[in-house]
This record gives C-alpha cells, sequence and structure tokens, in this order.
C-alpha cells in the first residue's frame, strides 16, 4: 500500500509559502533504480525550498496507485502540481490528474542516466507526451528539463513556483483605495471587475473625509507610536510640529483599518483634501506604510499600487513609485521623482531619510532625499483599451545628489535613453512607474505569461 508524505519546513530564510504536490511517475519496464534516485532527490530539494510537500514515497507505476493516492488529497491544500516523468508514461496519468486537480501544472523531465545502450527512462518523451494532454485539454502549464541537483534547473523552478506565490497572493491582496483619484488622473481608475478577473485582486474603498474626522478622535497614546516608529529612521523630525501629529493620528486610523479589514496594499488620493481638509501631506503616510511593507501609491493610482506590490514580492524589499521628469542625454539616464514619498531604507545613506515639507504647498511632513545607488527594474501593470499589459525596463540608479525637492532617483538605462523615452511616450504609458532595486525581469515575464497579459521589455 503506498505511504503518502507530507513535509513541512519553516526554517529557511527563503523558503516558498507554497503547498505543492509532488507526482513522480514512472513504469516498471524502465529502470525504476536509477528512477527511485532521481525520485528521491526531488523530493528533498522540493522539501527544502516549500512550505509543504505532499508525495507519494515511491514512484506511482500505475493508473491505479495514482488515484489511490490522489483520493486522498484534498484540492484545496494544493497550490501547484509537480508532475515529473520519471520514466516514460502514456497520457492516462495526467489525464487522470487533470481531472482530479484544476490547479498549476510544472512537467518534470529528468536527463538519462547513462547514453549508449538501453534506454534506461525515456523520461523527456514521457513529458512531451504529457505537454501534448495539457494543451489538448486547454490547461495552463509549464515544462522544466535537467536533474534535481542542476543550479540551472532549481533557479527556473524556483522562478516558476515563485511567480505561483505571487499569483496566489495577487488573489487574496486587498486594495484599500482611500478616496477616488484626482480631477483628471484617469490612469489611476480601474474596471474593477475586470481588474478581479485578470488578476485576482480586490478593492476596498475607504472614505478619506470620514478618515480625517475620525483620526482626529484618536488618543495621543495610540497614535504617538506612529511618531515613535517614524523617529527610527526619519533625521530631523519635530514630534511637536502640528502636520507630523496629524500624520500620526491619520496613519494610526488607516492602519487600524488595515488590520481589521485584512488590506494589504493602499492607493491614497493625497490632493487637494491633505491640504485643504487635514492640513498636512499624505506622502509620510505613504512612505511610513511603504516602509514596512503595505505599499501605498499616491493619487489613488490603484495599478501603482499593485505594481509596487508585485516589486515587493519579487524584489524582497520596498519598492518606490515615481514620475519620469527629467532626460539627460549626456548620462544616458531618466530621473524619477516624486513630491514627497519613498520608503525610508530608499534614502542614500549618505544622507538618510531626512522630514522636510511639500515643494508647492509648503506643509509637512514629507521625505527628501534622493535614492540609494544600485542596479534597479522598473516596470507597471498598465492598461490601455486592449487590456493588461507589464511594462519593464532595467537599469542603473546612479549615486548622485538629489536632483529635485521631494524624493528622486537619476537611472541610467542600458539602452539609449532618448528612444526609450520616445517609446514610452508613443506606448501611451501611465506616468507612474514603480521601480525596486533588484534584477527581476524574467520574474515579471514569467508572471506575465502567467496571468496572459502581453510584455514589453523597453531596456
Amino acid at each position: 500500500m503506498l505511504e503518502t508524505s507530507v513535509h513541512s519546513n519553516s526554517k529557511l530564510k527563503n523558503k516558498l509559502n507554497m503547498s505543492i504536490i509532488y507526482l513522480p511517475i514512472g513504469r516498471k519496464t524502465f529502470d525504476l533504480e536509477a528512477g527511485e534516485k532521481y525520485r528521491a532527490e526531488s523530493e528533498a530539494w522540493l522539501t527544502e525550498m516549500c512550505e509543504k510537500v505532499i508525495s507519494p514515497s515511491e514512484i506511482l507505476t500505475s493508473v491505479e496507485e495514482l488515484e489511490q493516492f490522489l483520493s486522498e488529497i484534498h484540492s484545496n491544500d494544493i497550490d501547484v502540481i509537480i508532475y515529473q516523468s520519471v520514466t516514460f508514461a502514456d497520457a492516462e496519468f495526467i489525464a487522470k490528474t487533470i481531472e482530479k486537480l484544476p490547479q498549476q501544472v510544472i512537467v518534470w523531465s529528468v536527463r538519462e542516466p547513462s547514453v549508449g545502450g538501453r534506454l534506461r527512462l525515456n523520461s523527456l518523451t514521457g513529458g512531451n507526451s504529457t505537454c501534448h494532454t495539457l494543451k489538448v485539454h486547454n490547461r495552463s502549464y509549464r515544462f522544466v528539463f535537467g536533474n534535481p541537483t542542476e543550479s540551472a534547473l532549481q533557479k527556473r523552478i524556483y522562478r516558476y513556483l515563485k511567480t505561483e506565490e505571487v499569483v496566489k497572493k495577487l488573489a487574496q491582496l486587498t486594495i484599500g483605495v482611500v478616496g477616488d483619484h484626482p480631477p483628471g488622473f484617469y490612469f489611476s481608475s480601474t474596471d474593477e471587475k475586470e481588474l478581479e478577473e485578470r488578476t485576482g485582486v480586490h478593492i476596498q474603498n475607504i472614505d478619506l473625509l470620514e478618515a480625517f474626522k475620525k483620526c482626529a478622535e484618536l488618543p495621543k497614546e495610540e497614535w504617538l507610536q506612529a511618531v515613535e516608529r517614524a523617529e527610527k529612521q526619519v533625521i530631523g523630525l519635530n514630534r511637536s510640529d502640528e502636520t507630523v501629529i496629524k500624520f500620526a493620528q491619520f496613519y494610526t486610523y488607516i492602519k487600524n483599518i488595515i488590520e481589521n479589514e485584512g488590506i494589504n496594499a493602499l492607493a491614497v488620493r493625497c490632493w487637494p483634501e491633505f491640504f485643504n481638509e487635514l492640513g498636512a501631506a499624505a506622502c509620510s503616510t505613504l512612505s511610513q506604510f511603504t516602509e514596512d511593507g503595505v505599499v501605498s501609491s499616491c493619487e489613488s493610482d490603484i495599478h501603482g499600487s499593485i505594481s509596487m506590490f508585485i516589486l515587493q514580492e519579487f524584489g524582497g524589499s520596498a519598492p518606490y513609485l515615481g514620475d519620469l521628469v527629467h532626460l539627460n542625454e549626456e548620462n544616458n539616464s531618466v530621473t524619477f521623482w516624486h513630491c514627497g514619498a519613498g520608503a525610508y531604507s530608499l534614502a542614500n545613506p549618505k544622507t538618510g531619510a531626512t522630514a522636510g515639507v511639500h515643494p508647492n504647498r509648503k506643509l509637512g511632513f514629507t521625505m527628501e532625499f534622493g535614492l540609494k545607488a544600485g542596479a534597479v527594474t522598473i516596470a507597471r501593470l498598465s492598461k490601455n483599451e486592449e487590456g493588461y499589459r507589464m511594462l519593464i525596463m532595467k537599469g542603473e540608479a546612479l549615486d548622485t545628489p538629489q536632483q529635485f525637492a521631494g524624493t528622486s532617483v537619476e537611472v541610467r538605462l542600458p539602452k539609449n535613453a532618448s528612444e526609450t523615452l520616445y517609446h514610452l511616450m508613443e506606448d501611451g504609458v501611465e506616468p507612474h512607474y514603480a521601480i525596486v532595486y533588484a534584477d527581476i525581469e524574467e520574474q515579471l515575464i514569467d508572471l506575465s505569461k502567467r496571468l496572459g497579459i502581453e510584455t514589453i521589455v523597453y531596456a
């Protein structure tokens, strides 16, 4: 009788929060001794990488064994199917699998253990047959080839599983939209039904004016924590400044909603009401939330917030959202800027994150700094009349002085910056760009393919 193994591992730093089912498939007419070595190595590596791995204790060599194993599995407990053609096996195996399980499939073929003489596994043909069957059944899948100890194979599977983790998180993502977008900022809005159908993202509206009113009623002992949190990273913060107090009150009120309602990201209408009604800038609120993992876009830019969320998940650090405001042909660079929002840790360490006032409204408190240097990926989940698309650029954030009041970063592009600028304008890209300090181009391309949206790589 087959045994079901459930492996859990919560100690690894980069472990994926995924529950996978690993199905090693083979036939007894092939070299199962060599196949068992691959199975054991595969299971061990998958267990190291994922939170939970459900697998049989040996290779499944008949459809009856597969059916018995699957009968013990609850579909809701699984995020991804890893279907390994340890040896050749006909399509009845994969047909039975997808009849039972609706999840994304990763088809895995291994190398022949030797060349010359008997074809011991014929795994590649098994994978070929499996992929054909999945395509005929219109099932989403990916294919990988290589042995479980190969680094290239491990990186590819990790990338695919990381994409599935992000897809899962997008389906669980609720964006708190605090006020409608400002007049004329049409790109900040979304079609909620289409957004949910394509990405799984949910929208929850929060009344901005009600938030202003109720945040002022919070007791000092509750909102003072927000000031103390900011003081840990913000230079020159005056806790007695009225705008700092208003920041703390509003931040705390929204934080309570986030925790009570399960909100994971924000899109905030930052003007004109923040200045005219609250008497403070929204920039500091957005900065602190983003620093602490709740990505927050200004001007109620919903797709901007989603873009930041995706970059945070793949890049593993706080993202930035800015306008493209300047071109320097001599440096082959462009500058991204915003009037005072930026996660504290993005500041150039030479200056740190400094408290300031809004460059136009002269109200605090905002961030004043140039961003740190390093390799970056620039991206946006974009929307036009044809549907969604993912826009991607890579670059190098330069160690240059702050160029404009607020927060800004100069980025050297690998391709001609002037030509890139013209391409962006010709493609009608929205004027908010998300940036993260990591090279995640391949991950973004894979995510786009998984979501069924167009990818445009500019640089």
